[in-house]
């Protein structure tokens, strides 16, 4: 028997920050994101010889345990390990388990992307397969929030992990105690291509560490001018939400610039003079609007442009910029696992 998963990674249109406590606690956040066709996968071979392996070639990392209860919090696989050691806990009445597993994204990690909630959400799907335990979209994404927020510690807000979940476009709300509302956007037809084709994403070839800008951006509830960028933010998600319903680009592409320009004074670290020369290469391309992924300072750069102008970009950008171009579409559905059985 093999179980797999695999799992979408996201785009945050807007609202990303206004997912992180204390802002959304206190103030209430929102996020519009939608998954794309880059993902995250997991298979898992149990075994009977004793010992827990975890394989990730594409970190080059590799660890073997003894099949035990309680793993160590390994630094170089720590997301594996915290989330062996959750299953085992509340799921597998503290029983140890034996199997190998292999895990790897085609994205990097710190790509903006939500590879890292993405990849825990993945795990804990062929877990789900594996021991038939019975989550709903809900149960799985706030499960995997608190293996990366509250049991091992990571800076972060909470749209990834239902992104990744539910899957598709979707317009998410952010309460206190861990309350969210996950309303799916259904775009018709011409407006979801149109989108689609009108959209670019550069990786700049700079990964980041998304938990330190995060703990800046926390502070913001303390700094005026932060915090005003954060209500922008929020502002400008119901403004997208209400302009790709209808269809209406320009106001998408001015709503994306908008909420690039607010993002950068949550944070000082956001955007540095690598990113801002990327921008105004792109803006004097083709480009109508763009903005980092996820919480800056490097990782993908989200592009809005005309789509009959996007070879051209795309062809600006090869020749012009160092990093590379990458063509996604949107998909509907979220995590997904499966079993092979492989019996002969």
């Amino acid at each position: 028997m093999i179980i797999r998963s695999r799992t979408p990674l996201r785009l945050g249109l807007t609202g990303g920050g206004t997912d992180v406590s204390p802002y959304c606690d206190i103030y209430g956040g929102c996020v519009l994101n939608v998954t794309i066709n880059l993902y995250s996968y997991c298979t898992i071979r149990p075994t009977n010889d004793g010992r827990i392996v975890f394989n990730a070639p594409d970190r080059n990392e590799k660890l073997v345990f003894d099949s035990i209860s309680m793993l160590p919090n390994d630094k170089k696989l720590p997301l594996h390990c915290g989330i062996y050691n959750r299953i085992v806990k509340d799921f597998n009445n503290g029983q140890p388990l034996s199997f190998e597993m292999t895990t790897y994204s085609d994205a990097p990690a710190g790509s903006g992307l939500g590879t890292s909630s993405t990849m825990v959400v993945t795990i804990l799907k062929a877990f789900q397969e594996w021991l038939d335990l019975p989550w709903g979209e809900y149960d799985l994404a706030k499960l995997a929030y608190e293996i990366e927020r509250k049991d091992l510690g990571f800076s972060g807000g909470k749209q990834d992990q239902y992104a990744a979940t539910f899957g598709g476009m979707n317009f998410m709300e952010f309460y206190d105690n861990d309350r969210v509302i996950v309303n799916p956007i259904k775009l018709k037809p011409w407006i979801k291509n149109e989108l689609v084709n009108s959209l670019v994403l550069f990786y700049t070839g700079t990964s980041r560490d998304s938990g330190k800008i995060i703990e800046e951006q926390k502070k913001s509830t303390s700094n005026d001018k932060s915090l005003e960028a954060m209500h922008e933010i929020k502002r400008q998600t119901t403004i997208m939400k209400k302009a790709i319903l209808k269809g209406d680009f320009d106001t998408i592409a001015e709503s994306l610039h908008q909420n690039w320009l607010a993002k950068k004074k949550t944070a000082s670290v956001i955007s540095n003079p690598e990113i801002e020369k990327t921008y105004n290469f792109i803006m004097a391309n083709g480009g109508k609007a763009a903005k980092i992924s996820g919480a800056g300072g490097g990782g993908f750069m989200m592009i809005l442009c005309d789509p009959e102008k996007r070879y051209e970009l795309i062809h600006a950008l090869k020749n012009k910029q160092e990093g590379k171009t990458k063509i996604v579409s949107f998909v509907d559905h979220g995590a997904q696992a499966w079993t092979v059985n492989n019996e002969k």
